[in-house]
């Protein structure tokens, strides 16, 4: 690098500073690792509660057919299959599930190929800074725990604003800031405590889960978050906490 050469940009990996260019081959690493094991971990780590806070997003979106539904970062298919389920029998869906890891995918379309109506999800491996979509061709955008992980939050969130048609519909989940003075406590010790432990485990990989309750950590608190979702082109935006703020529904409209 000359003297004349402006220094890389930097972002945040957990609690540390890395290259930008690094981050997404650095979060590709650590979603490759614990694939096969991603949704078991999400019992554990939550006791099972990532199920009510999931059913509580599709229940807030009320899925209803004839709509084009784009999940992002859904590589397992979680959300791609409970909006089909809430869809079944009401006509075939459009559902696209969109991951940049292949092997998050892999699992998504096993599970896929064991569940009823599974073969109508379509899989698709595309960047949520990036996506592989054409403007205004998704009435509803959604993203489940993936978009800390992104290298720029604010790009992703453009993405969403120009894949969604006018009238569309921005839901995310994401963990947050919680809001309970005691339950802050207990919560951080079971994330930095406990949670690493248990990935170490499961997983054989203890930094992955590290870097995971760091990166929670690291990212915006509910107002903040709502105020990129703004600025990003999309309007009517709210908020709900779950299980006091650990985690948070967003929900936007494209006008």
């Amino acid at each position: 690098m000359s003297e004349n050469t402006p220094p890389e940009p930097t972002t945040h990996f957990g609690f540390k500073d890395v290259k930008e260019s690094d981050k997404a081959r650095m979060v590709g690493r650590i979603f490759s690792t614990v694939a096969k094991r991603y949704d078991l971990m999400n019992d554990l780590m939550s006791a099972g509660v990532h199920r009510l806070w999931k059913g509580a997003f599709v229940d807030w979106l009320a899925p209803r057919p004839g709509l084009d539904y784009l999940d992002v970062a859904g590589g397992t298919g979680d959300i791609g299959f409970r909006i089909l389920e809430r869809i079944e029998g009401r006509g075939v869906p459009s559902i696209i599930v969109c991951d940049i890891n292949a092997d998050m995918l892999a699992v998504g379309r096993e599970r896929a190929q064991t569940r009823k109506g599974g073969g109508d999800l379509e899989w698709v491996a595309g960047d949520a800074e990036r996506l592989p979509l054409p403007d205004a061709s998704v009435d509803v955008y959604t993203i489940a725990f993936g978009i800390r992980n992104v290298t720029h939050i604010d790009r992703a969130l453009r993405e969403a604003a120009r894949v969604l048609k006018p009238g569309g519909r921005f839901m995310c989940l994401e963990f947050s800031r919680v809001d309970v003075p005691w339950l802050d406590q207990l919560y951080e010790r079971w994330s930095f405590d406990v949670i690493p432990e248990i990935g170490a485990r499961i997983t054989d990989d203890r930094e992955a889960y590290v870097y995971l309750v760091e990166s929670i950590r690291r990212f915006p608190d509910q107002r903040r978050f709502a105020g990129m979702i703004a600025n990003a082109g999309l309007s009517q935006v709210k908020v709900r906490n779950l299980s006091g703020g650990i985690a948070a529904i967003h929900s936007a409209w494209k006008i």
